[in-house]
């Protein structure tokens, strides 16, 4: 909403819409916003009224790799999928190697990892004259992205 260096846009007339919105309905409205640090405190700094009307912040830490992979595992069983436990282990050391800069997804990562390794096992077993239930449900070290995949060790 408040881009650097815009100064006809938008953005600063649906902040200060906001602004008024909070302070004529400051009894009757919650306004929750959420996003990157750095691009919350611009624009929290954007208005010199906006700060002080949001008495509360949260910051949400990374998951932990372990939490991750958790995270993949129970949205692969809630699918349909099991990880094998070579599986885990590979998606372990892929998610220790991810680098948790400022444009890391969190679980958006966890998600988009699975749903990578689903498209690459159905491609999998696609060949597969007569896949058995086992095939159709269980994820391989192989169904890691190419890109993704680490040695071992």
């Amino acid at each position: 909403l408040t881009p650097e260096g815009a100064g006809s846009d938008f953005g600063r007339e649906a902040v200060d819409t906001l602004l008024k919105l909070m302070e004529d309905h400051r009894d009757e409205v919650v306004v929750i916003v959420a996003g990157y640090t750095e691009e919350m405190a611009r624009f929290l700094a954007s208005n010199p009224g906006l700060a002080s009307r949001f008495s509360r912040t949260v910051d949400f830490e990374h998951y932990s790799t372990d939490e991750l992979v958790e995270i993949m595992s129970r949205h692969a069983t809630t699918s349909g999928y099991d990880c094998a436990p070579e599986t885990v282990e590979a998606l372990l050391r892929y998610v220790a190697g991810l680098p948790r800069d400022r444009s890391f997804g969190n679980a958006r990562t966890a998600r988009q990892i699975l749903e990578a390794m689903m498209t690459r096992q159905a491609r999998r077993i696609g060949p597969m004259t007569a896949p058995g239930l086992d095939d159709l449900r269980l994820l391989l070290p192989e169904d890691l992205p190419a890109e993704t995949r680490q040695p071992a060790g």
